[in-house]
């Protein structure tokens, strides 16, 4: 039995390892490319109408709808009857860290020991993933990656979905540091709810943990001003912290833990952005007026808290929109593996956001969170070409197909394991 096991273990390796190797990245394209005809989602609320984008050297060079097109050497795209949007951005995740969950040597994101400030996601990134191409065909253009720990993860990085290798893939590297703050909800001991004692000692080591997460960031901050010389790379990692070339990242989702970030920005200075925050609804004035962002982790789930209403996590965008908080949504369902990006947003718009602030959501908010919003994020003139294309809403998950899409301006393959999957099983039964 052992050796069986084995046995289908390599067969299903080899299947992974040997799937999509025809699928690689475009090389740079210089030749001017031309969009028409097609409905543009600007991504800040604007709507064009059989409108055109001009594409040269990677870069939006024009948008609108009477722009010139030459009748030579140009390639042209006609959109008639599709929709136009900027590429989506998945806002975090570990994409390129993690590839089967269930098999140990295909994850590297999370590193051992609780201070990890100086770990790098970029640095352990696999830009031959098969993920990556399932996140493209549903129009995922960039990601967010980040390692993870049990406190201080490291730094993350955001990647362009069109690689060879590390390199090529770092769209912007090192953009923040990762704090998993630990939980300051006692739990029950024993099988039920309503069984054992209820354990303070979590909360109160929660509670230490934190303030040494402070004093770690007290002792980074007098390194920063003084080092005396000596090069301590730990410390040396949260420069651009206290340089707001970098944000803070804090994962949490309770109220108490989210005040406990505000305690950060007015220690600190930092900028925090608020990952998770499924009760930030509760505090959504406060986030605002302390300039805190959020990257809600997702929104097809049950409500934390049993006393919520069921749908919560469904109203959550509206409310913090009305109350002018600055997130963003993601799609962290370690199945989906962030496929579902779009649909998240979907929801948001059947719960009050409408569909232009909802695309927002999944693009030019999250460009903003993430510090990247002057080269991506919308289709304006001077911002990278990172472009989709859908047969129809890219919100509505009955009928979104994306049929194109362009990274920096290179017209990306579409392919991926799952659509070669579904051609083989079309021609073994003889299905047409």
């Amino acid at each position: 039995m052992k050796k069986i096991i084995i046995t289908a273990w390599l067969i299903i390796l080899n299947n992974i390892l040997n799937a999509q190797e025809t699928i690689y990245p475009v090389q740079q394209q210089n030749q001017l490319t031309f969009i028409i005809n097609g409905t543009i989602h600007i991504g800040n609320g604007t709507i064009i109408e059989n409108g055109i984008i001009k594409i040269n050297k990677g870069k939006i060079e024009e948008v609108g709808k009477n722009i010139a097109i030459p009748a030579d050497d140009v390639q042209t795209y006609d959109a008639k009857g599709k929709h136009i949007y900027p590429g989506l951005i998945l806002p975090m995740s570990t994409l390129g860290l993690q590839e089967i969950g269930g098999i140990r040597s295909m994850q590297d994101f999370n590193e051992l020991g609780e201070w990890n400030s100086n770990i790098r996601s970029i640095s352990a990134y696999n830009a031959d993933s098969k993920i990556i191409n399932t996140l493209r065909s549903n129009g995922i253009l960039l990601a967010h990656t980040a390692p993870q720990g049990s406190l201080i993860g490291g730094l993350s990085t955001i990647v362009q979905l069109d690689a060879w290798n590390e390199e090529d893939a770092g769209y912007k590297k090192d953009i923040g540091m990762n704090f998993y703050m630990p939980s300051l909800i006692s739990r029950p001991i024993g099988r039920g709810y309503g069984m054992g004692n209820q354990s303070n000692e979590a909360g109160k080591e929660a509670l230490e943990k934190i303030e040494q997460v402070k004093a770690f960031f007290r002792e980074a901050k007098a390194y920063t001003i003084n080092n005396n010389g000596k090069k301590n790379i730990k410390l040396e990692a949260t420069k651009t912290l206290f340089n707001k070339q970098a944000k803070l990242y804090i994962h949490c989702d309770q109220v108490k833990q989210m005040l406990i970030a505000i305690d950060f920005v007015k220690e600190f200075n930092f900028n925090v952005v608020i990952v998770g925050g499924s009760e930030s609804w509760q505090i959504a004035d406060l986030l605002k007026q302390n300039n805190i962002a959020v990257i809600l982790g997702q929104l097809h789930e049950l409500p934390e808290v049993e006393d919520d209403n069921i749908d919560q996590p469904y109203k959550l965008p509206s409310i913090l929109q009305k109350a002018g908080v600055l997130f963003c949504i993601n799609d962290d369902d370690s199945q989906n593996r962030g496929r579902n990006l779009s649909y998240n947003a979907g929801t948001a718009v059947a719960y009050g956001l409408g569909k232009e602030e909802a695309l927002s959501t999944i693009t030019l908010n999250t460009a903003k969170i993430l510090g990247i919003e002057d080269r991506t994020g919308s289709i304006e003139t001077g911002k990278d070409a990172n472009i989709i294309i859908a047969d129809n809403d890219v919100l509505d998950m009955r009928n979104s197909i994306i049929s194109k899409a362009w990274i920096q301006g290179r017209d990306i393959n579409l392919k991926d394991k799952h659509k070669q999957l579904y051609e083989r099983y079309k021609y073994k039964y003889g299905i047409k």
